[in-house]
């Protein structure tokens, strides 16, 4: 394996986990969080930041989801099979979320320096790294069938279980990928197949979405035939930290840090309240 990028060594992480904040913790503070702290990274107010999160039955949808021709049809089936749904504000396609899933953000400084594939490449050698000594090959491109495929898709033996998406703010960028830990990844698949069938009805669309083929995804848990948690995966995280970089530090966000995120959580809501 090649040595890890530049970008994951830093001097100085800072470590925010909200991976056991409970349900009530909504997806769109989340993306609201990474874009305030994009912005005190990229002022160079704040070290290289490290998140942990996890939501509860929540669909998170791109952009283009919000445009389906039966959009509130496939909504409507998402919220009987006890989920809420957003829109978020980074690229991408519907992904399932949910106590299985855990999700790590990475937000790096300089992002008018650094080229976008270069954060992306970021992530994929520390996921690779991370899960090393499970003797799996981990590799990144795209799985037809999966939601939201795209050319960083990781796979081990052609089973999608992390996608990443990436959003610039300022002069931070934030690295956002999910990893789908617990549970069945073929379930997780079969809700949006679901949901894209009632959304779409056959109908001809200007934008293409994809054809889910659940059997083209899984767990890691499924993958490595063992029990692994999200606890687990968030304790190899915070090692794998210590080991990349000379301290650690837990600050919480700070006054200036919690106005962006509160301007930033209220564009989230107007932009939900227009889509959907």
């Amino acid at each position: 394996m090649q040595d890890l990028h530049d970008l994951l060594q830093p001097n100085t992480y800072r470590f925010i986990d909200q991976s056991e904040l409970g349900p009530t913790f909504s997806a769109m503070q989340s993306f609201a969080t990474d874009d305030a702290l994009s912005m005190s990274v990229g002022q160079g107010s704040s070290p290289t930041v490290a998140r942990l999160w996890v939501h509860h039955k929540t669909v998170v949808l791109g952009i283009p989801d919000a445009k389906l021709p039966h959009i509130d049809e496939g909504l409507q089936y998402l919220y009987d099979q006890g989920y809420k749904a957003i829109v978020r504000n980074s690229g991408g396609l519907a992904v399932v979320l949910d106590q299985g899933v855990l999700n790590l953000s990475f937000v790096f400084p300089d992002s008018k320096e650094v080229d976008i594939h270069e954060g992306y490449d970021a992530m994929v050698q520390f996921i690779q790294r991370l899960f090393q000594e499970e003797g799996y090959p981990i590799e990144a491109f795209e799985i037809t069938g999966s939601y939201c495929p795209g050319t960083y898709d990781l796979s081990i033996n052609g089973k999608k279980f992390a996608g990443i998406s990436q959003r610039r703010v300022k002069n931070g960028s934030a690295v956002q990928i999910y990893l789908c830990v617990e549970g069945s990844g073929s379930e997780r698949a079969a809700l949006i197949e679901q949901f894209y069938e009632r959304a779409i009805q056959g109908e001809e669309t200007r934008f293409t979405y994809p054809v889910i083929k659940p059997e083209t995804m899984a767990s890691l848990s499924e993958l490595f035939q063992k029990e692994l948690t999200v606890q687990d995966v968030r304790n190899r995280i915070l090692f794998l930290l210590n080991k990349l970089s000379n301290r650690i530090i837990t600050d919480p966000l700070n006054d200036e840090e919690m106005e962006w995120f509160e301007k930033r959580f209220d564009q989230m809501i107007q932009r939900n309240e227009k889509a959907l």
